[in-house]
């Protein structure tokens, strides 16, 4: 019996798709969600921007019928396109429970407190860049960076009066550059492994275009800390301190509880269990050190039990009187993260609709067949790498489909495999936190309470990466040979 994915395969190449046709559905999409950031603002992922997607993904779907293909082959993608963002929607979830109970346990507030102690408004930026980077190198992950220290700096620079966008740009940019780099990350393993690339040769070679990004990146940051206002009129940290000790108990113990996810993550305990250990931990602690507030949150006989409950999976507020913190100190919980879900679903519907009508392989074959120099190979890659963050919505997926299907390419050009899968990182990995209805977009924006297009002009390290590839490849600095040919 022939398989669902041989079945779309054959079925998608059957065809004879014109260009137009393929990249209809994209424009369309790119078109509306214009016209929803204009109408709607960052109120766009509320619901506008999933509504859309579902719409073109209902054009593609109409036009690949139209060509003859079959629904089973649009479906198969769809589907298989849900399956690869189970485990995202499932990590979101866990990091709504642990922002909650971090939050009302106090661990965040005390890593506020801590860091108002350490961070000036002029070096904020910069600081959060390295910081956030050295803990995802550490980590081997964007996101765990993200849903930990990165939560942690964005309500330090709130209180030191830095723009939110600034204080989310600097973060990501720290988090990718360690993601990139480091050999716990599944980025890095799965674009050596895709290319049959060694993976330490494959993050030296890395280091070619990405030492010149990140420092690119931190004299920016170090520059808008300087010569701008960034932070001028930050409020008196002292008064924001005693609010903090005032409303929770402030405990370097409670750091312990960053520590344990840390530790877990750096013994190669997948990303989930470690978070959902991290969100028990953070009820253990809220239970201990602030009891009466959990209490308080809670109601009747259990409310104890109840107040805990709250704070894992529904909106929660801790008062301290002090404006600045009030806003800061707030979580959405579970329930919070059900809106980012939703954008994921609606994403991976247009993007498997894609994939399975054969319109993203129609549209990168194109770019293939442009490419007639190194710098032309590599710029298609990087191009197929965005278009498929892009369209596919998914950062894996702008990782394999790329790789596989430019390896024969690089291979006839004499090309070693380390020159792709580093292209695949700068082009593909980095830009997938640019785009709002992407996985890494949608989720960033959500945990650090940030709009995805707020945040994207500074992170500065996303930006240069695609562009850096491009321009070594350009000046046929260092490109690997094979040795075989």
């Amino acid at each position: 019996m022939t398989s669902s994915a041989d079945s779309q395969e054959s079925t998608t190449q059957d065809h004879n798709i014109p260009l137009s046709i393929a990249v209809l559905p994209l424009l369309i999409l790119i078109v509306l969600l214009t016209m929803n950031v204009y109408i709607f603002g960052d109120d766009a992922i509320s619901g506008s921007n999933q509504i859309v997607l579902v719409m073109c993904a209902a054009v593609c779907a109409g036009l690949a019928l139209a060509y003859g293909i079959e629904w089973k082959a649009i479906e198969h993608g769809m589907v298989n396109s849900l399956r690869i963002a189970t485990p995202a929607m499932l990590i979101l979830l866990m990091v709504g429970a642990l922002s909650g109970t971090w939050m009302v346990s106090g661990i965040i507030p005390t890593m506020i407190y801590y860091g108002l102690e350490m961070l000036s408004p002029q070096f904020f930026l910069v600081s959060s860049c390295v910081i956030s980077a050295l803990v995802a190198v550490f980590t081997g992950s964007s996101w765990t960076t993200s849903a930990t220290i990165g939560i942690a700096l964005m309500g330090i620079g709130g209180v030191l009066g830095v723009s939110p966008g600034m204080s989310a740009g600097a973060i990501l940019s720290g988090a990718y550059f360690g993601d990139k780099m480091s050999p716990l990350s599944d980025t890095t393993n799965l674009a050596a492994g895709t290319t049959g690339t060694e993976l330490f040769t494959h993050i030296r070679y890395m280091m070619i275009t990405t030492i010149p990004s990140i420092s690119i990146t931190l004299i920016l940051f170090v520059g808008i800390g300087l010569f701008s206002d960034t932070g001028s009129q930050a409020p008196d940290t002292t008064d924001i301190q005693l609010a903090l000790n005032n409303a929770l108990n402030i405990s370097g113990w409670l750091l312990l509880a960053p520590l344990a996810i840390l530790l877990m993550i750096i013994k190669k305990v997948p990303a989930l269990p470690a978070i959902f250990m991290g969100a028990l931990l953070g009820g253990v602690f809220a239970v201990l050190f602030q009891t009466k507030l959990v209490a308080s949150l809670g109601e009747g006989e259990f409310a104890l039990y109840s107040g805990l409950m709250h704070t894992a999976y529904t909106d929660v507020s801790i008062q301290t009187g002090h404006p600045v913190l009030d806003d800061l100190l707030t979580s959405g919980g579970m329930s919070g993260m059900l809106g980012t879900i939703w954008l994921i679903i609606a994403a991976m519907m247009f993007g498997g609709a894609m994939e399975g009508a054969g319109f993203l392989r129609r549209i990168t074959e194109v770019l293939v067949a442009r490419a007639h120099s190194a710098v032309g190979l590599v710029s298609a890659t990087a191009g197929t790498c965005i278009v498929t963050n892009v369209t596919a919505s998914d950062q894996y997926l702008a990782v394999v489909v790329p790789g596989r299907m430019f390896i024969s390419a690089f291979k006839s050009r004499s090309l070693a495999s380390q020159n792709l899968s580093r292209t695949l990182e700068d082009s593909g990995t980095v830009t997938s936190v640019l785009i709002p209805w992407n996985t890494c977009g949608a989720y960033h924006a959500t945990v650090l309470g940030v709009a995805t297009l707020s945040y994207a002009p500074f992170a500065f390290f996303c930006l240069i990466s695609p562009l850096m590839t491009v321009l070594v490849s350009a000046f046929n600095y260092r490109l690997a040979k094979t040795t075989d040919v």
